[in-house]
């Protein structure tokens, strides 16, 4: 993560733990491997070593929006609060998951996924998003983790992508 600037760019430190993460087209993200936006263009299966009775907040972020040389311009794919252990699907998504999509032109960019502990349950006063890209850009993840006493991440992992054929069709069923 550091190789690939994820500290500092998007966090402060690294989290202790590596986040699983599994696509159903069959790959896996493994600290910045390549995989394409076809290829995780679903939701993807999240797991963590949870502690019992602990809620979690799941958060994938591009920080190189417009490009990678551009810093702390990011853009969230998918935001997950008051997960339970880690049962992704019963935590309160805040905003729906968008895969990969990636400018063309634009370079390589890192996705990122951080898990951070909550301190308890939230009442979280962010705007539900839906698969659309309203609302999305100029997110700082650190910020978030602030503003909701997050602390440091507990778990991470991320990969790298670029523009492919099917980034249009996403842009298409965005409306952008």
């Amino acid at each position: 993560m550091e190789k690939h600037r994820v500290v500092p760019d998007v966090v402060t430190s690294l989290p202790k733990q590596i986040l699983k993460i599994v696509y159903p087209s069959g790959v896996s993200v493994n600290l910045g491997n390549e995989l394409t936006p076809t290829q995780v263009k679903e939701i993807p299966k999240v797991q963590w070593d949870a502690e019992p009775g602990a809620y979690y907040t799941l958060c994938m972020t591009d920080p190189d929006n417009h490009h990678r040389d551009v810093p702390y311009n990011e853009w969230h794919h998918w935001l997950v609060g008051n997960i339970p252990g880690n049962d992704v699907s019963k935590g309160e998504t805040l905003s729906e998951y968008i895969g990969s999509g990636p400018p063309k032109g634009t370079g390589i960019h890192r996705y990122i996924f951080m898990v951070y502990k909550q301190p308890g349950k939230l009442t979280f006063d962010e705007p539900r998003l839906k698969r659309s890209v309203e609302g999305r850009g100029n997110f700082f993840l650190t910020k978030f983790a602030e503003k909701y006493n997050l602390g440091q991440p507990v778990a991470g992992n991320f990969y790298l992508a670029q523009f492919d054929d099917y980034v249009p069709s996403l842009y298409k069923e965005l409306g952008a």
